[in-house]
């Protein structure tokens, strides 16, 4: 029988999340708002530049040399290898904002294990933050003064929520516009922050719920561990604890259960 996992088990993979972000960066950063990037449409009509193809490649030389044993996911070179353990990838989360010059994206890595979320690590260069968290050693972020730990809000009551939602049209496309509607009239203060830094936002407490819809797993796998160890609760749109539902729901706990019961209680035609 295979010995509960502990946080120390988990102390060398953060270490190793930390350094696989260091490089990424050093793809990334230098290719921000560059006169000759490169920028193509996927099949699916997404953009791709030549920064995300770098930066996934920087990672996944490294977890080869490192981890060779360990499976890999990543938006822009598919799953690799079959193991218990996974590196899940998104190697720029907001390309559409990295490609027009806007700050507003990063580099998300996480190891999953037995498909849960067991370490995470989220950068975001332009903006000179990162924040990461591995199972029972708690959420950081760093800060000029050293790594702070970070917690998410003790708001408790909708009425005085503050929520990003990210977009109407992806809400309209999943045909939940009532719901969105429903979230806005009901709650204090409504933005669309967009991406993973909405989740960041969560995890330090300065909002208080983050839902998305058309989502893969590398696009929220990292900030599983992050806003759980802050002591949020982050499921599928419909509660269920998967990443694989192509929606998240991310909120300060307090509040999970309510929000769930006001998406439930919307009227449909």
């Amino acid at each position: 029988m295979t010995a509960p996992l502990t946080a120390a088990d988990l102390r060398a993979d953060l270490a190793l999340a930390l350094r696989l972000a260091d490089a990424a960066d050093a793809q990334s950063l230098p290719r921000f708002d560059a006169a000759d990037l490169e920028v193509s449409l996927k099949a699916d009509r997404s953009h791709v530049t030549d920064a995300d193809l770098a930066t996934e490649r920087a990672i996944r030389d490294i977890l080869h040399a490192e981890r060779p044993s360990d499976g890999i996911l990543g938006e822009e070179f598919g799953t690799e290898g079959e193991s218990t353990r996974q590196w899940i990838i998104d190697p720029i989360d907001g390309t559409a904002n990295f490609l027009r010059g806007v700050p507003l994206w990063g580099t998300m890595i996480a190891l999953a294990i037995d498909g849960v979320p067991q370490v995470g690590v989220v950068s975001m260069p332009a903006l000179g933050r990162r924040w990461w968290a591995s199972a029972g050693e708690g959420a950081w972020t760093a800060t000029s003064g050293g790594a702070r730990r970070i917690a998410v809000s003790a708001v408790d009551s909708l009425d005085d929520a503050s929520v990003s939602f990210q977009s109407i049209a992806q809400w309209a496309k999943a045909g939940r516009t009532p719901e969105l509607l429903a979230l806005t009239d009901r709650v204090w203060r409504d933005r669309a922050y967009g991406d993973i830094y909405s989740y960041m936002l969560l995890a330090e407490g300065r909002i208080d719920m983050v839902a998305e819809f058309d989502v893969k797993e590398y696009d929220i796998a990292a900030a599983v561990p992050i806003v759980r160890e802050a002591g949020g609760r982050m499921t599928a749109f419909d509660g269920a604890d998967t990443l694989s539902a192509l929606s998240a729901l991310a909120t300060n706990g307090i509040l999970h259960d309510q929000f769930l019961s006001l998406f439930r209680d919307v009227p449909h035609d």
